[in-house]
């Protein structure tokens, strides 16, 4: 496996309908709903580190620690960046950070661990 600390990703999605709290049950507004924000957030985690994962393992996600700092409204575009911070055998640790056309509005501490899917689900 060529996991290292220091791989970047950044990936962008435009906001919809479907993204707001109104539609996740999360608030009342239509406005990007921090379920959605999370989700992209580990989104791009995974894209940070595919790449590079040994064919017939997958990873899941064990921790994320967020913090939603600004509104986003429908129809903007978000930007989210992950970094792989450190690597601890099969623990993996993110900085992630999603910002729209206004700056910064959300951070992440997340960590994944990578796991033999045939196992894990045969544990299920």
């Amino acid at each position: 496996m060529a996991l290292a600390e220091g791989l970047t990703v950044t990936q962008t999605m435009t906001v919809t309908n479907k993204d707001t709290a109104i539609h996740h049950g999360s608030g009342k507004l239509e406005v990007f709903a921090t379920p959605a924000m999370v989700a992209f957030m580990e989104n791009t985690a995974i894209a940070c580190i595919d790449p590079e994962m040994k064919t017939g393992t997958d990873s899941v996600g064990i921790q994320i620690d967020t913090k939603h700092n600004k509104a986003t409204k429908v129809g903007a575009v978000v930007t989210c960046s992950a970094k792989l911070v450190k690597v601890d055998g099969k623990k993996l640790s993110f900085e992630i950070e999603a910002s729209d056309e206004g700056g910064n509005i959300g951070n992440a501490f997340h960590v994944r661990y990578i796991i033999d899917p045939v196992k894990f689900m045969s544990r299920l």
